[in-house]
């Protein structure tokens, strides 16, 4: 992807994030989808996802929203469907996301999202890739090297969405295979990130949707089936040589139901979406996509 091109689109929002909320119907899904390659083969899981068009120009200069497909450590294979591992909020997560993104700012965004797996050589045509529920990933020995090159070549992974001191080490000691001299550090909140399209001051915490809906009586913000601490919000940050930010983990926070769940509570929408996970998720992107 020409960043050059994406960094002259890009148009940066004013002012205070305003949108409109999704109210469109959708089914749960109830089947694994580990066999599809892209967003809109997968239904809605949550209030429907928005449709776009590029001009035919920019088919091939769009940012596109690609999610590793990765395998859980408790089984060998792929973790997927409803209910948790890689797939967990596809492919709503993934088209609200976009949509806002291409809404917020001029940049172009792909109608679409992908999924990839960390030894595909389809993997460099994205400079952004999304690692959500890793608390149970496992990286084999093939996708350690993959994604080691990936990295110091210019690429950028995210994770996000995983609670507790268990997960946050199971992440760790996978990227310690990936980078065995590096370690993660926290984010200050005077990093760039945070004030590239939105002025973000805060860590915020994303929760679940039941529990954010909840929130407004019970004032919980964290899901407190886990270990350790998980109402403290981490931003752990992994960079290169050059300081140049590889990866960034969104620990005690779920970002993707916050892209995900937007249409379906007003106060979640507002609370959660609008004022944290999409302020957040644009910043992180452009970001990465104009250095």
């Amino acid at each position: 992807m020409n960043r050059r091109l994406l960094t002259l689109l890009v148009f940066l929002a004013a002012g205070s994030l305003v949108m409109a909320q999704f109210r469109r119907g959708g089914g749960r899904r109830s089947r694994s989808y580990d066999g599809l390659n892209t967003a809109r083969e997968m239904p809605s899981g949550s209030t429907g996802t928005p449709t776009w068009e590029n001009p035919r120009t920019f088919n091939r200069d769009v940012f596109t929203f690609a999610r590793i497909r990765y395998s859980s450590g408790y089984g060998g294979g792929f973790s997927g469907g409803y209910g948790g591992g890689w797939l967990t909020d596809a492919p709503d997560s993934d088209l609200n996301l976009s949509y806002r993104l291409q809404q917020m700012t001029s940049l172009k965004v792909d109608p679409d999202g992908r999924f990839v797996d960390l030894t595909s050589p389809e993997l460099v045509n994205f400079p952004w890739v999304y690692i959500v529920e890793p608390g149970g990933l496992y990286f084999n020995d093939e996708e350690v090297v993959a994604l080691r090159k990936y990295l110091l070549n210019g690429g950028f992974l995210m994770f996000d969405d995983f609670w507790g001191d268990s997960a946050w080490q199971n992440v760790e000691r996978n990227m310690r295979r990936v980078f065995p001299d590096r370690r993660f550090t926290e984010m200050a909140l005077d990093h760039p990130l945070y004030h590239c399209v939105f002025e973000i001051k805060a860590k915020g915490q994303v929760p679940n949707i039941r529990t954010g809906a909840e929130s407004e009586h019970t004032g919980v913000t964290y899901e407190w089936n886990h270990d350790g601490d998980v109402q403290t919000v981490h931003h752990r940050g992994i960079t290169d040589d050059k300081g140049r930010l590889m990866v960034l983990a969104t620990h005690n926070s779920d970002n993707g139901d916050g892209w995900e769940r937007e249409g379906e509570s007003d106060y979640y929408f507002h609370n959660f979406s609008e004022k944290i996970a999409y302020p957040l998720g644009i910043n992180i992107i452009f970001y990465v996509m104009t250095h």
